[in-house]
């Protein structure tokens, strides 16, 4: 195989050509070994005119014709078939790292020009992996570094004999270790390279919610289709509960009444939508409330925010992760609807 990989021509066309030029001449060769003697009567009779034009051509002559018809349109199809097939292969992978950053890189065979597309395809996935978690690690390591003089202070404010005082100092340290943790957090899932394995939705989003109401939380749990059938689905378990719970956390805390709703598709796909009757968002900020670190009632501080702006964009890169997505929308009735859509075969 490998000595006739060598004698094959390096460039995509003429690998095409080739596959052209040996379909016609294999077609014109059985042309010449089954029909030499009807090629003769067939020129016998090409000077005929009108309706007996074709009435002397042998029917094994006939036949040929359609032989080299589908032989040429066969080659046709394996030299389009072998032409994008590499093409195909490039598309997957850059599919594959999109969801995952660990995926493996492109096998760098086929023709000088696919080589040469695989070869840099694999150079930028390996720099752009490089750079994610480099700053990410750095960013960990500030963050994990900074626990230790917040403990610090902590034991100090308890020094402070003005009580007031000491209230504010204790909710600034308190809003700080939240944004260590959340980015701790947001770190731990760009990075998260648990494997993937089927995850029951239904039981999944059903100890969610009741996790929730066990604190005393006004979330609702609702199921669309078959109420007590699981929903099955190949995910990363820890990843997707972590999703879900800050979609649930952040509509706590933007509304009163939380409606969290399994949607079992009939299309190769399954739904969560977490559902609040909060003041919703305003369309032009849809895109922006989806970014890292941004909280669009920042004026309101950590605490009544309910956090530093990454619970919408760790279930949004979750939902990446899983070949699905995020949707934000307004409820005609009020309130904000996020809707994670995953497929069932992805993860």
């Amino acid at each position: 195989m490998h000595l006739i990989s060598g004698w094959l021509p390096r460039s995509l066309a003429g690998r095409t050509a080739l596959i052209f030029v040996v379909g016609l001449l294999v077609a014109q060769l059985g042309s010449l070994f089954l029909h030499v003697q009807e090629r003769a009567g067939m020129l016998g009779h090409g000077a005929m005119h009108g309706a007996h034009r074709w009435a002397g051509l042998p029917p094994a002559f006939i036949g040929l014709m359609g032989l080299t018809a589908l032989a040429v349109l066969a080659a046709s199809l394996l030299a389009m078939r072998w032409a994008s097939k590499p093409l195909e292969d490039l598309a997957t992978a850059a599919t594959a790292f999109a969801s995952d950053l660990n995926a493996p890189p492109l096998p760098e065979t086929g023709p000088i020009e696919v080589r040469s597309a695989a070869a840099a395809f694999n150079f930028m996935q390996a720099r752009l992996k490089q750079t994610v978690l480099g700053r990410g690690r750095a960013l960990a390591a500030v963050s994990h570094d900074l626990r230790t003089p917040l403990t610090r202070m902590r034991l100090r404010v308890e020094l402070v004999e003005d009580a007031a005082l000491r209230d504010k100092l204790d909710a600034d340290i308190e809003a700080m270790s939240a944004m260590v943790d959340s980015v701790l957090a947001y770190l731990r899932g760009i990075e998260d390279a648990e494997a993937v394995r089927p995850v029951d939705m239904l039981a999944l989003v059903e100890s969610i919610v009741e996790d929730d109401q066990a604190l005393g939380h006004d979330v609702r749990f609702a199921r669309l289709g078959d109420a007590s059938s699981p929903v099955p689905l190949m995910a990363r378990p820890t990843l997707l509960r972590r999703a879900i719970v800050n979609l649930v956390d952040n509509a706590r805390h933007h509304g009163h009444t939380v409606t969290v709703t399994l949607q079992d598709g009939d299309r190769g796909w399954v739904g969560v939508a977490v559902e609040d009757d909060g003041p919703g968002i305003a369309p032009e900020d849809m895109e922006r409330a989806l970014q890292p670190f941004v909280r669009l009632d920042a004026a309101a501080g950590p605490a009544k925010a309910g956090g530093v702006g990454l619970g919408l964009s760790i279930a949004r890169d979750a939902a990446a992760m899983h070949g699905g997505e995020l949707v934000l929308e307004n409820r005609a009735e009020g309130g904000l609807r996020a809707m994670l859509r995953l497929p069932r075969g992805q993860g």
